[in-house]
């Protein structure tokens, strides 16, 4: 089993930091927010039929790279985002849930569009 003792102490350390602490939170925030996106485009993705593989000719790219936003930590492009989005018949959109809340990326389902292939 991995010991992380040492990096939970250094980071019980830095966050004594204000600013290391605003830092952090913010980062973590965003991170969760793009880690949501994904999870949802991957839901959407597979109640639609789509296989990785599929998904991936249709917005143009390598299937490993598409098999890699799904599956590992990465920071996709804003634009790869709504190129999957757009493939899986859903759009992004950016809301504000009340005036003290952060503004968040959610997605609506539209009609698939007819030159989505289904799955068999």
């Amino acid at each position: 089993m991995l010991d992380t003792g040492h990096y939970q102490h250094r980071r019980a350390r830095e966050m004594q930091d204000p600013a290391f602490k605003a830092e952090y939170l913010r980062t973590r925030a965003e991170i969760a927010q793009v880690d949501e996106v994904m999870r949802q485009l991957d839901s959407l993705r597979e109640s639609s039929g789509v296989s990785k593989a599929e998904l991936a000719r249709l917005i143009g790219r390598n299937p490993s790279t598409v098999r890699r936003l799904f599956t590992a930590e990465v920071n996709p492009e804003l634009k790869t985002i709504a190129a999957i989005a757009s493939a899986l018949g859903a759009r992004l959109e950016v809301t504000t849930e009340n005036l003290s809340a952060r503004s968040h990326g959610r997605l609506r389902r539209a009609p698939l569009p007819e030159r989505l292939p289904r799955a068999k």
